[in-house]
């Protein structure tokens, strides 16, 4: 355990916003998104944070400088990132090419990196302190499209954040944008991934043709026997040592599953567990595929629009909690592997007849995993960072189960954690459920414990 969240306090101190804008020349165009860019449940603003230590070799450098300089660089070749999103007959989503450039903040903090504790993980609680909401910047429309706040701290470390229009991007293109400002950063004259913008190659066919299953807009009435009030952030590690344990539970036929699968089947099971809706209810998990290279041929290399769909498994409250935890992870994995090169395109087109409609959330677990995003990977000549990756959970007016999950440590093997938030009376079930599943039930090994840290 290290400290809580309660026990760091401390100073920021910033200058005023300024816009960085591209060192030369860009197109003034307009350009369209794609239709999986322009989804409504897309219209909002994601949060990184980047955490790096102290290099002696750099002490002659200032983060703030560094960064904002290689920015306007990298601005060059994303210039779309520079512009402003207008909307078009339909609330159609366009981008005017303006190079007004994004909002940028140079920013103090009294405190050194290792205050913060050693279990680096979403939420940040200190996110407002390192990632100053500008009054009137947010909104999706003729706002800057990112916010980046630098901020030194005492021990000679630094915090990169960023907020990002989601609709621009999904996290391995925000990734990639990174990626890019920190070569730049280090003396690249270019980027070494040429970004590509070609959002029409993610556009729904004409007409548009549903073809596949799809259970993302359905109509679930909500029977309010799912409640989600008072959420509380609650964190858990799994090890390989927490991951092999749960692997135990799976029946042969699944072996060749991922730690995502296992991890996001076992976190789906418990909390419903927890949570305890009646047994007929319909329950649902919702996450993400990645389809650049699902598409033939694959989006080329460079692409940082959004291509991502989200899939969904499905069942009834007693099937998922009374059947053996294979079901769950069959019903997750299956979910995965349906994502074909026509169920794409099929989802594509049933996102535009849809015609900007949400998506429902009723009795919903929403995983994210970035752990092979590279967030973590991204260097501006101080090294690599301590933590990369979503600031806090989603945690929108729409209540929602949500939970990220991110790597840990920079040891051998793939270590995660699981941020997820949990309504405050079913957290001790859900934490029983867990450790049960670890260490009960003819299944040896530690207990995933939860973390607390001192963000």
């Amino acid at each position: 355990m290290v400290p809580s969240p309660a026990l760091l306090d401390f100073t920021v101190r910033r200058c005023e916003p300024e816009l960085v804008v591209p060192t030369k020349p860009t197109p003034h165009e307009f350009k369209l998104l794609s239709d999986l860019d322009d989804q409504e449940f897309l219209r909002f603003q994601i949060r990184v944070i980047q955490l790096y230590r102290c290099d002696p070799s750099m002490h002659r450098k200032d983060p703030v400088k560094v960064i904002r300089e290689a920015l306007a660089q990298a601005l060059v070749f994303y210039y779309p990132f520079a512009g402003r999103l207008r909307e078009g007959p339909g609330r159609k989503l366009i981008l005017e090419c303006t190079a007004e450039g994004v909002m940028f903040i140079e920013a103090d903090a009294d405190v050194a990196l290792e205050q913060f504790g050693d279990a680096l993980h979403p939420p940040f609680p200190c996110v407002d302190k390192l990632l100053y909401d500008v009054p009137g910047s947010g909104e999706i429309l003729n706002c800057p499209l990112l916010l980046i706040q630098v901020t030194r701290l005492r021990c000679g470390g630094f915090i990169f954040a960023l907020r990002l229009n989601h609709t621009m991007s999904d996290a391995i293109g925000i990734a990639q944008f990174m990626g890019a400002v920190g070569e730049m950063a280090q003396g690249k004259c270019a980027p070494s991934i040429p970004p590509v913008w070609h959002r029409e190659l993610l556009n729904a066919r004409n007409p548009p043709r549903v073809t596949c299953t799809h259970y993302l807009f359905d109509e679930v009435p909500d029977t309010n026997d799912y409640p989600l009030h008072n959420m509380v952030p609650c964190s858990f590690f799994f090890g390989s040592t927490q991951v092999n344990a749960i692997r135990r539970h799976v029946p042969s036929h699944l072996r060749q599953c991922s730690t995502f699968e296992i991890i996001t089947a076992c976190i789906w099971r418990c909390s419903t567990t927890a949570l305890n809706p009646d047994i007929e209810s319909q329950v649902r998990v919702i996450f993400p595929v990645n389809v650049r290279a699902k598409l033939s041929p694959p989006l080329p290399t460079g692409y940082y629009g959004n291509a991502i769909v989200f899939v969904v498994a499905i069942t009834t409250a007693g099937k998922l909690c009374q059947n053996p935890f294979g079901y769950a992870l069959e019903l997750v994995k299956t979910a995965k592997n349906n994502v074909t090169v026509e169920y794409v395109w099929s989802y594509t087109d049933l996102a535009v007849i849809k015609d900007k409609r949400d998506f429902n959330r009723v009795r919903c677990y929403f995983p994210t995993d970035v752990t092979c995003v590279g967030f973590e990977e991204v260097d501006f000549g101080w090294g690599k960072a301590v933590y990369g990756g979503p600031a806090k959970l989603w945690n929108e007016p729409n209540s929602k189960l949500t939970g990220h999950n991110t790597s840990f440590g920079n040891g051998s093997g793939k270590n995660v954690i699981v941020s997820i938030l949990l309504p405050n009376e079913a957290r001790e079930i859900f934490m029983k459920e867990l450790d049960g599943m670890l260490k009960g039930h003819a299944m040896g090994g530690p207990s995933s414990s939860p973390i607390k840290s001192s963000m």
